[in-house]
């Protein structure tokens, strides 16, 4: 019997303030046994992408609306600055380095890594996993074991075929499949795993009807629904009309500074002007807007907690460098905020405290033991391993303090970043590049922007979050790159 068998056939707990707002009465077992679930996954959005967390140029009226009627998270994390990790890690409860999957699925191998532009770098980059494991129990299988009925549509990039979201807990799967971005935002799609619309069909549009036709077929049973936009990712296509609006609105801006600076071998985007992306965001936001009209049309809006998150920070220093996550450094796929800090909000209708905002530290992986406590169902330790319920904040109670956050990612990225891993405790986060090994501590409190490394003003705690980084890598038996023996020769 395979661990997937033996947990089906099985019955099936860190800061010390709470987040802001006052204490509501949790809603009874009865209630939560019967709590439906929508989760809605943007894929590539930056951390200041949304009106809600301070952006001056996009649009997004209907998540803060979201926002204020839920929880906003202004600390919450992607676990890693990629996106297939990230969404293994909301999937299973486990860190990537765990897994061993720690890059987006179909990036280099180290055999392949030579027809790479990153092929004469230092390191070779560790190998991975490119699916995600059928033993592992997913959050979907978790929840239809438990009776609900199981949807996804949009982005899965979690393997090819027989690891389809079909294959891993979703009763319907509408457009996921292995591939990580679209063929076009706009019909035909050629996607086989959702039929063409009409030519010009909207795809973030149609993520959101096809969701709306599940809560029309399932609202009176329990449900998970899904909803894991393409959006943002490239390729940058907007429709045109908001094109046109943003790129009246880019001529009215007034910008002080440099549009861009350098991040490495890179520039990093300063100024959020870019009128394709933020059409794109302004779509997406209002595809949410049709699903949460949708709930409410229903009468499901009072008993559907509804998520938001992204994958990974913002796309600031490449393929277009389309936005900025200032007052964030860099941006996805880096081990600075900008990659791995991500907008965040949550509501639990008659539970969580409308418009409260929660600066408690919380990753992907803790989505998993959270909703199963939502729902009044057991945890299950075993699979969850990485997560801890954030349930508790979002009633307005406090967690245990000095819980460390830690993220491994042992590649070279599209957007110019180094192998390298990272742990947050408290306020400080530590920073490791593995091409030289030297590190690199901030204090998020007093330097969200990470630019004054403490590292040599404070050797001891350094090294104390070394050790507990190295640790962590050896319990989860985390992969590390090699010497690249056909690496470029310098001076």
């Amino acid at each position: 019997m395979n661990r997937r068998d033996f947990l089906t056939a099985a019955a099936a707990g860190a800061l010390l303030t709470s987040c802001a707002g006052r204490i509501p009465p949790v809603a009874s077992g009865k209630q939560r046994s019967k709590q439906n679930f929508v989760f809605i996954l943007a894929d590539d959005l930056g951390w200041r992408d949304l009106g809600c967390f301070g952006s001056p140029f996009y649009e997004t009226p209907r998540i803060d609306q979201l926002a204020r009627e839920g929880m906003r998270f202004t600390d919450a994390y992607a676990a890693c600055p990629v996106c297939s990790p990230t969404r293994a890690s909301i999937m299973t409860g486990k860190y990537p380095a765990r897994m061993a999957t720690t890059d987006w699925f179909g990036a280099p191998q180290p055999e392949t890594a030579h027809n790479h532009k990153t092929g004469t770098k230092p390191l070779l980059p560790a190998p991975y996993e490119e699916q995600l494991s059928r033993d592992e129990i997913t959050l979907a299988e978790a929840l239809k074991m438990s009776g609900y009925n199981t949807f996804f549509a949009g982005k899965w990039h979690l393997g090819g075929k027989g690891y389809y979201p079909e294959d891993q807990g979703f009763e319907i799967n509408r457009g996921g499949y292995e591939k990580g971005s679209p063929n076009s935002y706009f019909s035909p799609y050629k996607n086989p795993k959702l039929k063409d619309g009409p030519e010009g069909e909207h795809l973030p549009d149609r993520l959101a009807r096809e969701s709306v036709q599940f809560l029309e077929d399932n609202g009176n049973h329990p449900f998970l629904l899904y909803l894991s936009f393409y959006s943002v990712h490239t390729p940058l296509q907007g429709r045109k009309d908001l094109i046109e609006k943003y790129e009246a609105k880019a001529k009215q801006m007034q910008v002080d500074g440099p549009e861009f600076l350098p991040e490495g071998e890179h520039q990093a985007r300063q100024v959020q002007n870019h009128a394709v992306f933020a059409a794109m965001v302004e779509a997406m936001d209002e595809a949410v807007g049709t699903v949460l009209d949708a709930l409410k049309r229903l009468g499901l809006d009072g008993n559907t907690s509804v998520f938001f998150m992204a994958d990974n920070g913002g796309l600031s220093t490449a393929e277009g460098a389309p936005t900025s996550n200032v007052p964030l450094r860099a941006g996805k796929g880096w081990l600075y905020e900008g990659g791995i800090r991500v907008p965040m909000i949550a509501k639990w209708p008659g539970v969580t405290e409308p418009g409260s905002e929660c600066c408690h530290p919380v990753t992907s992986t803790d989505f998993y033991p959270t909703m199963l406590e939502m729902a009044g169902l057991a945890p299950r330790p075993e699979q969850h391993v990485d997560a801890v319920s954030f349930a508790p904040l979002l009633r307005g109670e406090p967690l245990p303090k000095d819980r460390p956050i830690f993220w491994h990612y042992p590649h070279y990225g599209n957007q110019g970043a180094f192998p390298g891993a990272a742990v947050r405790l408290g306020h400080h986060k530590l920073i490791e590049f593995f091409e030289d090994g030297h590190r690199e501590l901030y204090n998020l409190q007093e330097d969200l922007s990470e630019r004054h490394d403490l590292y040599e003003e404070m050797p001891n705690y350094a090294e104390t979050l070394t050790e507990l980084l190295h640790g962590w890598q050896k319990e989860v038996g985390a992969r590390f790159p090699t010497p690249n023996p056909n690496a470029a020769k310098t001076g």
